[in-house]
């Protein structure tokens, strides 16, 4: 997925936060807010230190990205989204987080062709 796609700036992230529209589980927190100022579906991923050295966080930075491209995401809505990893994570399969990440998105209505009401 392009870098137009990321939200990079930290006022961004804190105006992701301030909405509080999240749902969590076990592995992920995931917020929510809709942005008129853009065109197209945007992201940040944070992964903290607890879950390991640089190489680690940055494995998981690029599945997290991974998954966000296999997942069939409305790209023209006009989103910002804030995924934080939470330290459990360390424990699954890749395969196990595209299903936990898949879970929230349907609940935040982020995936086209699902049924959300």
């Amino acid at each position: 997925m392009n870098k137009q796609y990321r939200v990079k700036k930290s006022n961004e992230i804190e105006k992701i936060l301030k909405e509080k529209k999240f749902s969590s589980n076990s592995y992920f927190s995931v917020y929510k807010r809709n942005n008129p100022e853009t065109s197209h579906f945007r992201y940040a991923i944070s992964v903290g230190k607890k879950l390991g050295n640089a190489v680690i966080r940055n494995k998981l930075k690029r599945q997290i990205r991974a998954v966000i491209n296999e997942l069939n995401i409305d790209l023209n809505r006009n989103t910002d989204v804030f995924i934080i990893a939470k330290v459990k994570i360390l424990d699954i399969s890749y395969q196990e987080m595209l299903k936990q990440l898949e879970y929230l998105f349907n609940k935040q209505k982020l995936i086209k062709g699902e049924k959300n009401d």
